[in-house]
């Protein structure tokens, strides 16, 4: 007779615990300017500035922006060789004006000479692989000979090898920023349009990188399909651990979209891969304002428990044993609060659902019966008042243990 297992058991004395906290791959430390990626650091935040870089005052306050809202690094385009110079009196007047930003400079389309300028004034560059020698496709080719790959393969190291030594030279750091949608045609030849594809065009420019002695690098991988990024991220890793390579990565699903979807959508590739350990630094890229996508990596990284910055909300979704108007008061509890950090505050509408299901909050508001609730810290009942006095009196309590800060 089969023996089932008792389910208030869950796990015997002789079996291993169960994590229930991230363990993250380990990865080498590079330093972005102030900040650190990978090596045991926190997930680093990034965003990218939607001004033309020529447009000084403009792009210095959107990056100011950025950074005041808790971006740690931002990116921006250097399309010509003036937007690299132009990054000079970026950096100058960030740091006169308002404190110096690890900024990071996107290169694409035959850059040597744009990236070389720009290594001097920024702390990383971002170069896509499928652009950073373009190669004209042929419209009759049917195959790639092994001597052309290698050609071509010989012409990215002569472009590849001063910036490298540029930025080697300077302790500065490179991103290895493959892109699905922009794979250089030898790679769809040989490899197809494939997570292979990807991993094997970032792995061309680290052995590259590697032969300089050059390590400050990054690498990203990222599609638009959620499904393409979760296997070119995966196999990187895989691949990174055949060689002995450990890379930290930037993680991002590209071009997501804008809304609901677009926050799901990014969340769906972002919070898998993190979730299983993997990635060191992220962005969520939506078709809006920059400000918008930084509230997204901070509420991913707190769902995961990778990072504490704001409060943690524990409320039950109602049901008929719910005595007080949940949504609203979940509403008030939130504006009254959201200005502090690293506190577990959950509103729960009855005592059923209540000291049970919110028993690793910092303080509980639960409906004790019509017209009154009760305040806990942590699994501890403290008083029973007034419901139209919940909100102030919850305060009262973070106040007397010392945990509040004025607004």
């Amino acid at each position: 007779m089969q023996t089932l297992p008792n389910p208030t058991q869950t796990q015997s004395p002789s079996s291993p615990a169960i994590a229930t906290t991230i363990e993250r791959r380990k990865t080498r430390p590079v330093p972005v300017g102030n900040i650190t990626i990978g090596g045991g650091h926190p997930v680093v935040v990034q965003s990218m500035i939607n001004e033309d870089t020529l447009d000084i005052e403009g792009s210095v306050a959107a990056i100011r922006r950025l950074h005041e809202i808790g971006c740690e690094i931002v990116r921006v385009t250097v399309p010509s060789l003036a937007h690299a110079k132009a990054l000079s009196e970026i950096k100058q007047k960030l740091k006169d004006t308002y404190q110096p930003v690890p900024l990071v400079a996107d290169v694409h389309h035959n850059g040597m000479k744009i990236a070389l300028e720009v290594a001097k004034h920024v702390d990383k560059v971002r170069i896509n692989p499928g652009l950073y020698v373009f190669e004209k496709p042929k419209a009759d080719r049917t195959e790639y000979t092994e001597a052309e790959f290698a050609e071509i393969g010989d012409k990215i190291r002569q472009t590849l090898e001063p910036l490298v030594i540029s930025l080697r030279d300077q302790g500065k750091a490179m991103r290895i920023g493959v892109n699905h949608g922009s794979l250089a045609e030898r790679m769809l030849f040989t490899y197809g349009d494939t997570p292979e594809g990807m991993v094997e065009s970032a792995l061309e420019f680290i052995q590259i990188c590697e032969s300089l002695d050059f390590y400050n690098i990054v690498i990203s991988l990222k599609a638009s399909r959620v499904p393409v990024m979760l296997a070119a991220y995966r196999l990187m890793v895989r691949r990174m651990d055949e060689l002995g390579m450990s890379y930290p990565l930037h993680l991002g699903v590209t071009e997501a979209g804008d809304g609901e979807y677009g926050r799901i959508k990014s969340t769906a590739g972002i919070a898998t891969l993190l979730a299983d350990g993997i990635g060191d630094t992220i962005r969520v890229s939506l078709t809006e304002s920059p400000e918008k996508e930084i509230p997204v990596c901070y509420s991913i990284l707190q769902a995961l428990g990778l990072r504490k910055t704001m409060v943690e909300y524990v409320a039950c979704p109602s049901c008929g044993r719910t005595l007080f108007n949940l949504e609203e008061v979940l509403h008030k509890v939130r504006e009254a609060t959201n200005h502090l950090t690293g506190l577990d505050i959950a509103v729960m509408g009855c005592i059923v659902n209540g000291p049970g299901e919110m028993a690793d909050a910092d303080y509980g508001y639960v409906g004790r019966q019509p017209g009154y609730i009760s305040l806990y810290r942590g699994k501890e009942e403290i008083k029973k008042v007034p419901e139209d006095q919940g909100v102030e009196e919850l305060i009262n309590l973070i106040k007397a243990d010392g945990r509040w800060v004025d607004p």
